[in-house]
């Protein structure tokens, strides 16, 4: 009996510190992986890994501004949920079969220098040097495959400090809820989301910023979330279309069946 005792008390520890080191190797992926993709550094409020389900949900990730600029905070993610494959992240692979990233704010900054914090992302400097991401990174990109991916944007903030005095503070509210599939590139899902949220902003033209530029690298990616969405549309069309149709039936039906019952009753009027 004791040594039944023994063995689970044993295997309880074992699994407890390989619990503890699945969470250690995430978190330390996500964290070096952000650095290392955006240059940036980020602060996580908090980081649960499910213990019998492959889950991760994050709380309060921010990507932080760099040195010269007043506002501490480029996005603020109050959640990140992602399903993964453990076995590929133990290979060095990040393999998810779902993420989803719902960012409360997105601020861009211009400062009394006139300097942009989009320029600070390694996807707006390889775009203004005509090269590739991983050209300017110090360290290696981890491999990404994103199955699914739903990106949910709720406002974009553009603060200018150029001027004197005050700062112009104008906000947009985009609310975005898109679902996109197959990423696979870290720099690809960078420059999705600074695409997506400033596409419907007058940011860009104030700024002088390369949208367009930037736009093409996702091109793919956002003409297929675009068929999908025309797909729902249409889904949905056709389905309220039986719908009705199924209601005209049904009232034609029960409309027939009341009048004969009122016949039955009451005979016929003529």
């Amino acid at each position: 009996m004791k040594k039944w005792m023994f063995a689970i008390v044993w295997t309880l520890a074992i699994l407890l510190v390989l619990g503890m080191a699945k969470d250690l190797i995430i978190k330390s992926a996500v964290e070096s992986g952000t650095r290392i993709v955006t240059g940036l550094r980020l602060t996580i409020g908090m980081f649960r890994v499910g213990i019998l389900r492959t889950l991760v949900d994050i709380k309060n990730l921010r990507i932080l501004n760099p040195a010269g600029f007043k506002d501490k905070t480029m996005l603020d993610m109050p959640e990140i949920y992602v399903d993964y494959d453990l076995p590929a992240i133990f290979r060095g692979k990040v393999y998810l079969t779902e993420m989803r990233i719902d960012m409360k704010e997105f601020v861009v900054v211009r400062n009394e220098k006139g300097e942009l914090n989009l320029d600070s992302l390694k996807v707006v400097q390889a775009q203004k040097s005509g090269g590739s991401p991983k050209a300017q990174t110090h360290g290696k990109a981890p491999e990404i495959q994103i199955d699914k991916l739903r990106l949910k944007i709720g406002k974009v903030v553009f603060k200018d400090y150029s001027r004197s005095g005050a700062p112009r503070i104008t906000e947009y509210s985009v609310n975005i809820d898109e679902e996109y599939q197959n990423i696979t590139d870290p720099y690809i899902l960078a420059s999705l989301i600074v695409v997506r949220a400033l596409k419907n902003t007058s940011i860009a033209s104030l700024t002088n910023f390369d949208l367009k530029g930037l736009s093409g690298s996702v091109s793919g990616i956002l003409a297929n979330a675009q068929k999908v969405t025309a797909q729902v549309t249409e889904t949905a069309k056709a389905a309220a279309t039986e719908t009705v149709k199924e209601v005209q039936d049904t009232v034609s039906k029960t409309a027939g069946a009341v009048g004969g019952a009122f016949k039955d009753l009451f005979g016929s009027s003529k």
